[in-house]
């Protein structure tokens, strides 16, 4: 067989061999983990949806919790031993709602869709009308997506933008009215404004709707307190854990209804899932804790106004910003100035280690797989502790080397500068 070596594959089954550490064991992986460093420590990581998890989260997804089946809820479990990873999720549950100002938490699911999943499965049935924001205007794909679970189990109705690129409010109370969804979904994955919970809300009541937001990308702002709570206008709100919250990957669910609380409880487990991750869930526990912290609002007031100021300079640029701007950590830059698809300028920043994601702008005239926008967030380059004067020099260096995207010497240039920049900013990941 090709690239065998029985050296690697042929172990001994004793305590010895279960203890050696990681180097050892496996080279191949380890080689992979110590790139992935490297390229973290080199590279202006730039995806909306990325950050920095501290050592303390790596350290309790890296834990002896992983080991432990715990399927059940704190207190009613279905295998022995529990005592403990009761302890560690009764702490995400507790800290988590008192982040949120939430009367109920579920901390189980594995990802964010299968937290949006688990609202689906328990309060809707196949064939259900289900509303929510277009993808291709900033919504995401559990919100209907023909190509997701979401678009194809339920009946979809989606609404969308203004002229200005801003959320089209009369246009969702009209769209509501007249196709009676059984649940609104508000929130979205690339949509750099403010998002009006209550409005959506109201509209909901008004039509007999359930309101569910999703608020995956703005969590961790919404922590800080710079990004409006949809927690006292939704029935639900779920969210992923990393992202803005700079948390393990994972999933939540908030709500303030205890009529919710048995069909949501049983929707995520045993409706969708099996036995709970323990080890995330500890790493979710230290997340929660470190955004009660008063550093954490800092973090969220310096990810807004770098996230601004990054819109700002990309302007001065020549750039287009979807929108005009931003009130978050994220914008769309539409790249058709620069006569440049959102491929090859992901393509072209990534060789400059500028790691960056194409994604479609309003109406946009490209394939969703080629785009004519790039999606660009600063919540990674916040927690390197970079501030407004270094959203300059990235805006001028994207800049440089989408016009330079021709000439490899610059490109080396830019690259260089990138480097020179995150050295100044290192992430201590060891």
């Amino acid at each position: 067989m090709s690239g065998y070596n029985p050296e690697v594959t042929t172990l001994k089954p004793s305590v010895a061999e279960h203890r050696v550490p990681l180097p050892e064991r496996d080279p191949a992986v380890w080689a992979a983990i110590q790139g992935e460093t490297r390229r973290q420590e080199s590279n202006l990581e730039l995806i909306a949806s990325e950050n920095i998890a501290s050592l303390a989260v790596r350290q309790a997804m890296g834990s002896v919790m992983t080991d432990k089946y715990a399927e059940g809820y704190p207190g009613r479990r279905y295998y022995g031993g529990c005592e403990f990873v009761d302890q560690v999720e009764r702490l995400a549950i507790d800290r988590l709602k008192q982040v949120y100002g939430a009367e109920f938490a579920n901390v189980q699911p594995h990802s964010g869709a299968q937290a949006n999943m688990a609202v689906y499965h328990a309060f809707l049935k196949p064939g259900d009308r289900l509303m929510g924001l277009s993808l291709a205007d900033g919504g995401h794909l559990t919100h209907g997506s023909p190509v997701a679970f979401s678009g194809q189990m339920y009946e979809i109705v989606s609404y969308g933008l203004r002229e200005d690129e801003t959320i089209d409010y009369d246009g969702l109370r009209k769209l509501a009215e007249e196709s009676r969804p059984k649940l609104i979904v508000s929130g979205a994955s690339a949509y750099s404004r403010v998002i009006d919970f209550e409005f959506i809300g109201q509209v909901a009541k008004e039509v007999g709707a359930l309101h569910m937001c999703d608020m995956a990308h703005y969590s961790g702002l919404i922590a800080g307190g710079q990004y409006p709570n949809p927690v006292p206008h939704a029935d639900f709100v779920t969210s992923t854990t990393h992202k803005s919250l700079r948390g393990p990957r994972g999933g939540i669910i908030l709500y303030n209804k205890e009529e919710y609380d048995k069909d949501i409880r049983m929707s995520v487990f045993p409706g969708i899932q099996g036995g709970p991750l323990m080890h995330v869930i500890a790493a979710k526990a230290v997340a929660f804790g470190e955004a009660l912290q008063p550093e954490f609002r800092e973090y969220a007031r310096q990810v807004k106004a770098n996230a601004q100021a990054l819109a700002d300079a990309l302007t001065a640029e020549g750039f287009r910003i979807v929108s005009g701007g931003t009130d978050s950590h994220l914008m769309l830059v539409d790249l058709r100035s620069f006569q440049v698809t959102g491929k090859v300028a992901q393509e072209t920043l990534e060789r400059a280690n500028i790691t960056t994601n194409r994604n479609a702008i309003p109406n946009d005239p490209e394939k969703p797989f080629v785009t004519s926008g790039i999606r660009l967030g600063t919540p990674a380059v916040t927690t390197r502790g970079m501030k407004e004067p270094e959203m300059a020099k990235i805006a001028s260096l994207i800049a440089d080397a989408l016009r330079s995207r021709e000439d490899e010497g610059k490109l080396a240039s830019v690259k260089e500068s990138v480097v020179e920049l995150c050295q100044a900013h290192p992430i201590h990941l060891d």
